[in-house]
């Protein structure tokens, strides 16, 4: 069985390659693409693809916003999240968005291939190289936070915002955000939700201590 494709990018270079990829050798066709985030929700709806593959970043907007739209439209649509940066904040993001796979624009055909196929037969099964090694840093954060970190956590988990923050460590709102924007960096993530997130799942925190 073929599998239908809508390839969503802003580069016509990416979305030229990836049709080159298709083929009957392959199993893919691609039936259309979108060049923005505002067009593809019109034109897959018309494709009805088995897959789409979706670029981080858009010209008018997020590639995972758009993932997370199409999971919460299309329970059973594979997605697959393609992105020239392999961080493994992007990579988590993905994850939480719903999308099935997550691949580097760079990585190997083999690797993007494969991952449209398991897309395609495992929507809901999240895949992506690396994924092992980037959950057993988010885990290791545990060790590598100095105590000042684990208080700015710790305060963050309580809702507690970056000037309440400076305040109750004596520190000036400056020195505060340093200390956050330390924090995020070693747990990999950009962002308030994100660092709880991560921080529930390495057992930084516990539920009953996140607020926010």
């Amino acid at each position: 069985m073929t599998i239908r494709v809508v390839v969503v990018d802003g580069h016509a270079l990416t979305r030229f390659g990836l049709k080159a990829l298709a083929s009957p050798d392959s199993g893919l066709k691609v039936v259309d693409e979108a060049p923005t985030a505002a067009a593809a929700p019109a034109i897959i709806a018309a494709a009805a693809p088995d897959v789409v593959t979706t670029a981080v970043g858009l010209p008018d907007g997020n590639g995972l916003r758009l993932a997370r739209d199409l999971r919460d439209r299309y329970p059973a649509l594979g997605i697959v999240v393609l992105t020239s940066h392999g961080e493994d904040d992007v990579l988590f993001r993905a994850l939480e968005t719903g999308a099935s796979a997550f691949v580097g624009k760079t990585a190997p055909v083999d690797e993007i291939l494969c991952a449209i196929r398991h897309a395609s037969v495992a929507a809901s099964s999240f895949t992506a190289t690396g994924l092992a090694n980037a959950m057993a840093r988010r885990q290791s954060a545990q060790l590598i936070l100095s105590p000042r970190e684990r208080e700015v956590l710790n305060l963050l988990g309580a809702g507690e915002s970056i000037p309440k923050i400076a305040r109750i460590l004596f520190v000036s709102p400056s020195t505060a955000k340093t200390y956050v924007a330390r924090l995020y960096e070693k747990l990999g993530v950009s962002n308030r939700t994100q660092a709880i997130m991560a921080a529930l799942r390495a057992g930084l925190i516990h539920s009953d201590a996140a607020t926010a």
